[in-house]
């Protein structure tokens, strides 16, 4: 299922989560969508990613996405598996064209002014900014947004609850990638009552800064 970039950034906060073990994905959909964010970017990044995406694929108020997808081969795993939205961390032609061919919304990774031009040139306005503290985070993406006013932004890497007004009071962030409600030693835990607690608090601080 593709879902459109206004229902994927509707919260201004996409949750990064890196699971180990699949038998924690159902558990942690739920206390995402609890704490009022029914949304996650499920990393590449470990074994268990792809199974995990298909299960909390299966709660029906999640969008769940793939994140850290750098071939197409990884994509069709993902987008097999019930990914709705895919994330890169760099700009990849291959990966984008796929995206468009399994339909799937597709945010790659741009943080010099030739990444995003060339972005562009593929049709996108929305890309990835990571990782954002190291590439000088709300700071840069205020100087980008005067030669790029048609670009939106969703800053990942280092972004915390305590720096999250910084980029969302930003015109040209459209939300902003984060693990801080979802860290793997709550995961691990099993302490989905603390997701739930800060993913509230997340969503809260959120909406405080956008208005």
């Amino acid at each position: 299922m593709r879902v459109s970039d206004k229902d994927l950034l509707a919260h201004h906060i996409i949750p990064v989560v890196v699971l180990e073990d699949a038998a924690d994905a159902a558990p942690l959909a739920a206390a995402l969508t609890a704490g009022g964010l029914p949304v996650a970017e499920v990393t590449f990044r470990t074994a268990a990613a792809a199974e995990s995406i298909a299960a909390m694929a299966k709660h029906p108020d999640m969008i769940v996405g793939a994140g850290t997808v750098i071939t197409a081969d990884q994509l069709d795993t993902a987008a097999d598996a019930g990914a709705s939205f895919i994330v890169s961390p760099g700009l990849n032609a291959a990966v984008v064209k796929r995206a468009r061919e399994r339909d799937l919304l597709v945010l790659p990774g741009a943080v010099t002014p030739s990444e995003i031009m060339a972005t562009l040139d593929l049709g996108l306005t929305l890309c990835k900014f990571f990782p954002a503290a190291t590439f000088g985070g709300p700071g840069a993406l205020k100087s980008l947004g005067a030669p790029f006013r048609q670009v939106r932004f969703v800053p990942t890497g280092g972004v915390s609850a305590e720096n999250l007004p910084e980029y969302l009071t930003l015109p040209n962030v459209a939300a902003v990638g984060g693990s801080w409600m979802v860290k793997p030693s709550l995961i691990s835990a099993g302490d989905f009552d603390s997701v739930t607690r800060l993913t509230t608090e997340a969503v809260a601080a959120a909406a405080a800064a956008r208005k």
